[in-house]
């Protein structure tokens, strides 16, 4: 397995998702969205893997001004929009290779190994 975890610091899910792999003993990489973010590659495939673009973003972000600006851009915008304020994307978001999720679901990671 080729874990990453990209999340924030302060995110309840994304703290009880690295307890999860590190409970089990499995190696992950972190990846802190708020230093580093995500690439426009690595993007695009967790949203083609959970169903779109608007999956992606989190209804319940506190920034709720940049969400209401991405959800109303044309769609070539959209993305650019999002790679900027990577604080709208629900956290965390798990990658094993070409599998991925959305927050914490470990029913899911569990059928990953």
């Amino acid at each position: 397995m080729n874990i990453q975890i990209f999340g924030t610091k302060k995110c309840n899910d994304t703290k009880k998702a690295e307890r999860y792999f590190k409970e089990r003993g499995i190696k992950f990489q972190y990846i802190d969205m708020k230093e580093k973010g995500m690439s426009k590659g690595e993007f695009t495939s967790v949203a083609q893997a959970n169903g779109g673009m608007e999956n992606m973003l989190n209804p319940d972000c506190k920034d709720q001004d940049a969400l209401a600006l991405i959800k109303y851009s044309v769609k070539d915008e959209m993305l650019n929009k999002i790679l900027e304020n990577p604080q709208v994307i629900k956290t965390p978001v798990v990658c094993n290779g070409k599998q991925s999720t959305l927050g914490y679901q470990p029913d899911v990671w569990k059928t990953w190994s």
